[in-house]
């Protein structure tokens, strides 16, 4: 039952944060779930990627409230998203096949550098600058395979790589937000699925598993996620959201210390 009561918790932060801030909440989810698994003594070789795992398969049902949300206001440029997609859904198996090649302590490390460099963008408020336009149809698959393969390898959502990489093409920061959305699920159904295939008999995976996505994880934080993030978007526009961000980052370096000090 407490750890139950964690799961939820853990889906309401999440939840909040990605209204709040607008990003994936495979930035909070991966961290706590990684420190969960370890109290609850999972084996240490899959136990981060269990996290990265279950953090996508969350993703993949609370993604689709927000995709909807964004296709009412017809905001959703679906060619532009559909383009970007055909690359992600590559980069995603790729993102996996590369995670499962890492060791646990590995993938901490990037997982950790990610934070960082999220911490940094976050808390310094460093944004590309809008110098060209959005590329060719190759270019936006190139663009959606990259995004695809660091998003199922962090697992996260993807828009904390789809929008900046949207807004340095000068595209509509509204309209990117959206795009991001849309390409959001099918990141993170694809990498959620993958984990499944790769992990599928492995032999040290604890009980309640489909690969490495654990159920009770999962069903915990969908629960809660989903309503709390709208309950974020409402107090986005109520609170000081630089401030926010700042405290945010603070959090994300302190989870990147602890992943990469584990590694030492």
């Amino acid at each position: 039952m407490t750890i139950l009561l964690v799961y939820l918790a853990v889906g309401a932060f999440a939840g909040l944060l990605a209204g709040l801030f607008g990003i994936g909440g495979g930035l909070v989810i991966v961290p706590v779930l990684v420190m969960t698994f370890e109290a609850l003594g999972f084996p240490l070789e899959v136990l981060t990627h269990m996290a990265v795992a279950t953090s996508l398969a969350t993703i993949a049902f609370t993604s689709l409230s927000s995709v909807r949300s964004h296709h009412q206001q017809g905001a959703v440029d679906w060619p532009l998203a559909s383009r970007i997609s055909m690359g992600i859904l590559l980069g995603a198996v790729l993102g996996v096949v590369t995670a499962n090649e890492l060791s646990g302590a590995g993938l901490q490390v990037v997982i950790g550098i990610a934070a960082l460099l999220v911490a940094a963008q976050m808390g310094l408020g460093l944004k590309p600058k809008p110098t060209r336009s959005l590329p060719a149809n190759k270019g936006l698959v190139v663009a959606g395979g990259g995004i695809g393969w660091a998003s199922a390898l962090f697992g996260i959502g993807g828009g904390s790589l789809t929008v900046p990489f949207l807004s340095w093409c000068n595209y509509p920061m509204q309209r990117s937000v959206a795009v991001a959305a849309a390409c959001g699920f099918p990141i993170a159904l694809v990498g959620g699925l993958s984990n499944m295939v790769v992990a599928w008999d492995n032999p040290i995976l604890p009980e309640h598993t489909l690969g490495y996505v654990y159920w009770p994880a999962l069903l915990g934080i969908v629960i809660t996620s989903v309503p709390c993030a709208r309950l974020g978007a409402k107090l986005a526009h109520k609170l000081p959201p630089e401030k926010l961000k700042k405290l945010f980052a603070i959090m994300l370096v302190i989870v990147a210390a602890k992943f990469l000090s584990a590694s030492w």
